[in-house]
């Protein structure tokens, strides 16, 4: 690699590029993957849940350091507070109380370029945890988003004006978030021409309260065109709908 930078077969961007594809940093407490956002595209997510306090300060500040950006998932509003208290150097904080997210970036940093739009809408309020988690996520990689909360199918009537809206935003994905039985997102995906990714929430009562009942009947839906993750994985359905959305774009270009 180095002799072809040498004789100019390839460019100082390439080269650093094949390097950090080959990046991983050795932790005592973690193996740290650097390269994901060269790879992906996207940025690092760390859930806090489950990390004592020390070893999520290390993570972050590694990825801080890295990329001057790192979003934290799962973690309460004192947590975030005593982990900023911590951070060495100039650092803007944006958290969710509702989904319990928090974006922290070097403020010299520039924000991502707006590219694509995804609809977020969900049943009721309580998804909305969920929801905002995917909204944060959504943001920092660039995608529009448009909010329409609590038109699940119990007032059929609520989910016209969402979907309407929706497609006259030219939206590149829908995210539909659904506890109890988990309709919505079938309901959605019958009605619109982009891709629905259904989320199901555990939200219920007694038996499947948890989601199960969400999550089974979205996968056993006849509804062509939706695809789904798994319980409250607000992340990984903004992930897949940010790069549908950046594969659009470039297609478009």
């Amino acid at each position: 690699m180095l002799s072809e930078l040498r004789s100019g077969k390839i460019t100082i961007e390439e080269a650093e590029q094949r390097i950090r594809l080959l990046a991983i940093r050795e932790m005592e407490i973690a193996c740290l993957d650097l390269s994901r956002e060269a790879r992906k595209g996207v940025p690092e997510i760390v859930l806090a849940e489950g990390k004592d306090d020390a070893s999520l300060k290390k993570i972050v500040e590694a990825f801080l350091g890295e990329s001057g950006r790192v979003i934290i998932t799962r973690i309460s509003e004192e947590r975030l507070e005593a982990l900023r208290s911590g951070l060495k150097g100039n650092f803007e904080v944006k958290y969710s109380t509702v989904g319990r997210v928090a974006i922290i970036r070097d403020r010299g940093d520039a924000y991502p370029e707006r590219r694509g739009a995804v609809s977020l809408i969900t049943a009721g309020t309580t998804d909305l945890r969920v929801a905002e988690e995917a909204r944060f996520v959504l943001e920092e990689m660039g995608c529009t988003t448009h909010s329409y909360y609590d038109v699940g199918i119990a007032g059929l009537h609520r989910v016209f004006p969402a979907v309407k809206d929706s497609l006259s935003k030219d939206v590149d994905v829908i995210i539909v978030f659904a506890g109890m039985e988990g309709a919505l997102a079938s309901v959605i995906s019958s009605l619109v021409p982009v891709p629905v990714i259904g989320v199901p929430t555990s939200s219920g009562y007694g038996f499947g309260g948890r989601g199960e009942g969400a999550l089974t009947a979205m996968l056993q839906s006849c509804s062509p065109g939706l695809v789904v993750v798994n319980i409250d994985n607000g992340v990984g359905a903004a992930v897949v709908a940010a790069l549908i959305s950046r594969m659009r774009w470039k297609s478009k270009d």
